[in-house]
């Protein structure tokens, strides 16, 4: 450091000998500069922290913690090992291959005794009801005439209940004395634990959450390449009018923000319904008749259209600070060498936007991806997202709630991957977002 730049830093800096021979640079009250100066940092390091450490407790209380506790649920599986505690340890030896011993059922009987009074059995039996339909009357029906039976349990229970012989029941019992599961990761991808224990495809009829990834990746992605359609030339347009003119249609850019998402959506299905304007207006030129009107709303269509409509100013305002930016003597260079309008315009211009292109894609993208109300009020049965089976599973059952926490999850990595991918093929250093 030297000492003007010391000075810099409010300090009169001043030269003391030393005793090797070297001059060392003090402060004005006797500190060593190098020595002051990294004081200073630390202060500085400290203020900084200070200033940004509501903004760390808000992200770790509102964002951090959440997502922990979602992936934690997601495979969390207390109810057997937790309300039936002892028959989790006494299970753990049989073989799987008969009706389980009497200290099986002798295990049973004590966590019914105990389930009955801190009504946790119905929790417990609710979770085996769910793999096994029955099984929940089987238990608790049990439960009830406990204390007409006397030990040997085996007994008494089978001739209380038949199902109770059920070997998959108790194969079930034993397997899901695990607290980890990955159960609902299964029924995720439409998979599923069979009686043996094996891990199998469901049934066609059950099958619908891959088919849900699928339709909402391939419709993010249509909206995507609609938003870039469409926002390329108006960014361009915003980007080379002049200013006057570029203000007045920016603020046509704007206006969606400052109309509610509901009403834009609402908008929507008042225009493509089959009674709505759209429909009218092709009767009315002749290109359809009366009988024949398209069905434009609750489908895929309809939640096509309006996402391309509300997600289009986060493709054109990162494409427009780009492009603003450009200078327009580089098109006029191109020009001067020869290049044709359109080759100037793909060679030239087109590559100085990437950073803004590439912004736009990833915002777009990623919110399609986690869009809820507008698949919800105008997708139907064929326009709906995984987000909207996600918020229908968080309002059930705590199987639903544990199901839904798996689905999050997997979209959640799913689009940390997007961005990682997007990292190493672009750049995320090169975004503008403005």
């Amino acid at each position: 450091m030297s000492d003007s730049s010391a000075a810099s830093h409010g300090q009169s800096p001043s030269s003391t000998g030393s005793q090797s021979g070297t001059e060392q640079l003090t402060t004005a009250d006797g500190t060593p500069l190098r020595i002051s100066l990294r004081k200073a940092e630390a202060r500085a390091r400290r203020r900084a922290f200070f200033l940004v450490l509501p903004l760390l407790a808000f992200l770790l209380v509102t964002f951090a913690i959440p997502i922990v506790q979602m992936i934690s649920r997601s495979v969390r599986n207390p109810e057997v090992s937790e309300y039936l505690p002892n028959t989790a340890s006494a299970i753990q030896n049989w073989n799987g291959q008969e009706v389980p011993p009497e200290e099986v059922f002798a295990a049973m009987a004590a966590d019914m005794e105990v389930g009955m009074e801190n009504r946790t059995l119905g929790r417990a039996a609710a979770r085996i009801n769910r793999e096994i339909p029955g099984a929940r009357s089987t238990v608790l029906g049990t439960a009830r005439a406990l204390d007409e039976m006397s030990p040997p349990y085996k007994e008494a229970f089978i001739a209380d209940d038949d199902g109770w012989t059920n070997l998959e029941f108790w194969r079930l019992i034993k397997r899901e004395t695990r607290t980890i599961t990955p159960v609902y990761y299964l029924l995720a991808f439409d998979y599923e634990y069979s009686p043996s224990g094996e891990i199998v495809e469901r049934a066609e009829y059950y099958q619908v959450y891959r088919m849900l990834f699928l339709r909402t990746a391939w419709m993010s992605l249509l909206i995507t390449a609609l938003c870039i359609l469409l926002g390329y030339p108006v960014a361009h347009l915003l980007a080379t009018l002049p200013l006057k003119t570029s203000n007045l249609l920016m603020i046509l850019v704007l206006l969606p923000f400052w109309t509610s998402l509901l009403v834009r959506t609402s908008a929507w299905i008042v225009l493509l319904q089959q009674q709505g304007v759209v429909n009218d207006m092709l009767v009315w030129l002749g290109v359809i008749d009366t009988d024949n009107r398209v069905r434009m709303i609750y489908n895929q269509i309809g939640t096509i259209v309006a996402m391309t409509h509300i997600l289009l100013p986060f493709m054109i305002l990162p494409l427009y600070s780009v492009m603003k930016t450009i200078p327009p003597s580089y098109m006029r260079a191109a020009r001067s060498l020869g290049a044709t309008q359109l080759r100037a315009f793909v060679t030239v211009y087109m590559p100085l936007t990437i950073p803004g292109l590439a912004a736009g894609v990833l915002l777009v993208f990623i919110l399609a991806i986690g869009y809820y109300i507008t698949p919800a009020l105008v997708g139907g049965d064929t326009g709906i997202f995984i987000s909207n089976l996600i918020a229908q599973n968080m309002t059930g059952s705590t199987a639903q709630l544990r199901l839904a926490a798996a689905l999050a999850t997997i979209l959640l990595v799913a689009v940390l991957v997007l961005y990682w991918a997007f990292n190493k093929l672009v750049g995320v250093d090169r975004l503008k977002f403005g």
